[in-house]
């Protein structure tokens, strides 16, 4: 099988840039005298770009949050799903097509953080989740409109792609420290685009 690079150049780039933007964090915290905490200190992360309430006109934060991550466990949480959808969504769409969607759903997912998940709060939010969100969503709405003509591993995507939907759903309303409101932002606008999404026949998978 080729390499991610290869057969997946854009994901493997967004990769590159979480992992970039965490090593930046690390270092900022370590030039504060902060150790290795600096992806989980909320001055580091606000210096480098979270959303916060308001904005106060800093719209370079609704792009700039998408690729700090809260913690080591939140950035490879998302850089496993990026891993998944990224290369599954780039091998039957292409990189345009997914630097598209995964622009807009995550800054869609951004300004519907800022607005439900922070607003009249002092938190802060970070985190790819919802141009990852948005890529789900469209992948979701991609099939869907395809479902009579599947082919059974096609179905079974389908469907497998809704029940993590709901899942992550369902558990950004139960547990504490979800920003659902990202998510949803993100999955909404993702699910929308799906609707003008079409595969190149030299890109057409063999499951469609």
């Amino acid at each position: 099988m080729p390499s991610l690079p290869r057969r997946a150049p854009l994901t493997a780039l967004l990769l590159a840039a979480l992992g970039a933007a965490f090593a930046g964090e690390l270092l900022v915290g370590l030039a504060a005298g902060l150790g290795l905490a600096g992806p989980t200190d909320e001055a580091v992360l606000v210096t480098l770009g979270a959303n916060v309430w308001p904005l106060g006109g800093a719209y370079w934060r609704l792009v700039a949050s998408m690729f700090l991550h809260i913690g080591v466990f939140h950035l490879l949480v998302n850089a496993w799903a990026l891993y998944q959808l990224g290369a599954l969504f780039e091998a039957w769409l292409g990189s345009a097509r997914l630097g598209v969607v995964y622009l807009l759903a995550g800054v869609a997912g951004s300004g519907a953080s800022v607005a439900f998940t922070l607003a009249g709060s002092d938190r802060v939010s970070a985190g790819a989740s919802g141009a990852i969100f948005g890529l789900l969503g469209a992948l979701v709405t991609f099939l869907a409109r395809r479902h009579e003509r599947l082919r059974p591993a096609a179905r079974a995507l389908l469907v497998q792609l809704l029940f993590w939907a709901g899942l992550n759903v369902i558990l950004g309303f139960t547990l504490p420290g979800i920003d659902n409101g990202g998510h949803l932002g993100g999955f909404a606008t993702g699910l929308l685009l799906g609707l003008f999404l079409r595969e190149r026949a030299a890109l057409r998978p063999p499951e469609l």
